[in-house]
């Protein structure tokens, strides 16, 4: 540890780590546009300047040394700050009232923060085009402050590079690959530079005016269904604890706005483990390719095709949780209530915007109609409710709607890095050995850290498993076994770090204390519940009896399962 004066008083740091951490440390709020926790700094905007010696530095990028002495708010700092964002919104749109960041946009924050009140600065305007080409976001060159963050979290988080910078100057750019719509760029849809972006210049396509046309439509029969993450993430938005768990009220809330039938996608979460896990323990009997590798997170699939087309073999032919459960209420559930598929409009609220891409895959229909008609974001939720003018502080909670919402724990925690595998593993020991695993909880695997391994033995068999979470952390994994590695089984991969907790869908702003929030409420979820293996569910069971007949049968095949495409990409 090291000292060093801050506004004329003695803090202490660890020596060789940035100032703006040791500030930050020390309660003293600098701001920033372009940080990004965890990596090496950029020191793009400039915002973090302090004064020290009558020079203005930039604390994201200056290391501590003993002695050193700054002012974090002197007129010089305070008055260069003001300028820079001033500058900013000397090319920024006028649009506030009508941006979907409008209350909650980092440097609207901090024009009010410095008291901007005028244009000190005038210009011409750059002329930029809205990017509308993606099934899942939206990018709006016009609002860019060229912070950085949205690259950054694209090439050196998630390995996909699908934006860059380009020109220079005051011709600087952030772009895709030759300019192209993002549609024709790498991108996977994981939506993590949305939740980077300080202002709106990349938000989730939103579907929201769809869902409202079809709940007024009365010959629709409007369902939806909701990820197991939405509920221990959603109450955040209307000042709850960050991961309180909201499935009843929002239950209720859902019927309020509209909806004719509301489902639990944790059912269908304990469905695909059925599948999945009756997949991984025939494949690891000789019928399949091993390591075996989750399908459920839709980003995640997209890289697989892009940039590992020769490990598609590997994955599982499994469809996501949300296309089964769209697939089972056209199908089973219409059947079951005498409602023709044509009319169900169904609908899935979603952490993820990939899901929106999802949808529109062509390998997810079933007889030519599509499982899902539309996603919402959590996002795009608490707009929805805020709308109808709906707290789910003040609502009474109601449970969802049978039969195809009766769920386990082993489905809730699929909201978590590391759920998908403890759930599989939970039910794969019984498929293997014909009974129950005395200790449900499997703590190798949980954690928000972006690789987990483990060596699981069943039945005197040692099974090598790993989670990871975050593209790069894939790469990372997935070059070692192109490379020769052979002592893994099974592997699950989300697009995410920490998986759907922290999903692309998911609100802005949150602290990586949140997030954590969130997989713990999960795990206590699932803890208390009275089912926490899915072959348990009694509802599941009755599925198959009365409707798909086995796991890996001709009917849940054609159902529930999918198949894969090489992609070209451009990069």
């Amino acid at each position: 540890m090291t000292t060093i004066e801050v506004n004329n008083r003695q803090i202490e740091a660890n020596k060789g780590e940035l100032l703006l951490t040791a500030i930050r440390r020390a309660g003293i709020k600098v701001p920033t546009l372009c940080h990004f926790e965890g990596l090496p700094p950029s020191g793009a905007c400039r915002l973090c300047v302090v004064e020290m010696d009558g020079r203005l530095v930039p604390s994201c990028a200056t290391a501590v040394s003993e002695g050193m002495k700054c002012q974090t708010h002197s007129q010089k700092a305070v008055r260069a700050r003001k300028t820079i964002i001033e500058l900013l919104l000397a090319d920024h749109p006028d649009d506030c009232l009508y941006c979907v960041r409008n209350g909650n946009c980092e440097l609207q924050t901090l024009a009010e923060e410095y008291g901007v009140r005028t244009r000190r600065y005038q210009g011409e305007k750059s002329t930029c085009h809205l990017d509308v080409s993606s099934p899942a976001l939206e990018r709006d060159p016009a609002k860019c402050i060229l912070c950085g963050k949205c690259v950054r979290v694209c090439e050196e988080i998630q390995n996909v590079s699908a934006i860059d910078f380009t020109g220079r100057g005051c011709k600087a750019r952030i772009e895709t690959a030759f300019n192209e719509g993002i549609n024709k760029s790498s991108c996977v849809f994981c939506g993590q530079c949305i939740k980077v972006c300080p202002t709106g210049a990349l938000r989730e396509k939103s579907s929201t005016k769809e869902v409202l046309e079809a709940i007024a439509d009365p010959d629709k029969i409007v369902v939806v269904q909701h990820a197991p993450a939405i509920s221990v993430s959603v109450g955040e938005a209307f000042g709850l604890k960050a991961g309180t768990e909201c499935t009843g009220p929002l239950n209720a809330a859902l019927r309020r706005i509209g909806f004719d039938k509301v489902f639990d996608t944790s059912f269908t979460a304990d469905l695909t483990i059925m599948e999945e896990g009756s997949e991984f323990v025939a494949r690891f009997k000789g019928k399949g390719k091993l390591p075996m590798i989750t399908s459920c997170s839709p980003g995640w699939v997209k890289f697989a095709e892009e940039f590992y087309p020769d490990m598609l073999e590997n994955l599982s032919s499994c469809k996501s949780p949300q296309q089964m459960m769209g697939a089972v209420i056209k199908s089973y559930y219409a059947e079951k209530a005498g409602i023709d598929p044509k009319k169900i409009f169904s609908v899935s609220i979603m952490p993820c915007i990939a899901k929106k891409f999802e949808v529109t895959r062509e390998e997810m229909l079933t007889d030519g109609i599509p499982d899902i008609d539309a996603v919402i974001t959590t996002r795009e939720l608490v707009r929805l409710l805020k709308m109808r003018g709906l707290d789910l502080n003040t609502i009474e909670p109601e449970p969802a709607d049978n039969p195809l919402s009766l769920k386990t724990g082993a489905g809730k925690i699929f909201g978590a890095s590391g759920g998908v595998m403890e759930a599989a593993l939970r039910s794969a020991y019984h498929l293997i050995t014909g009974k129950e695993l005395s200790d449900l909880d499997i703590k190798s695997v949980r954690g928000l850290e972006g690789r987990k391994e483990a060596k699981i033995s069943i039945d005197g068999t040692e099974i090598g498993v790993a989670v990871v979470s975050g593209l790069k952390n894939a790469s990372d994994l997935l070059d070692e076994i192109r490379a020769g590695r052979n002592d893994l089984h099974f592997i699950e991969i989300m697009a995410c770090p920490g998986g759907c907790i922290n999903g692309g869908g998911q609100p802005i702003g949150v602290t990586a204390e949140a997030v954590a929030a969130r997989m713990k409420s999960l795990y206590s979820i699932d803890k208390n519940d009275k089912y926490r293996a899915s072959h348990l569910n009694p509802d599941i069971q009755k599925l198959y009896k009365e409707y798909l007949g086995e796991p890996l049968g001709h009917r849940s095949h054609k159902l529930l399962h999918t198949h894969y495409t090489k992609r070209d990409v451009v990069k």
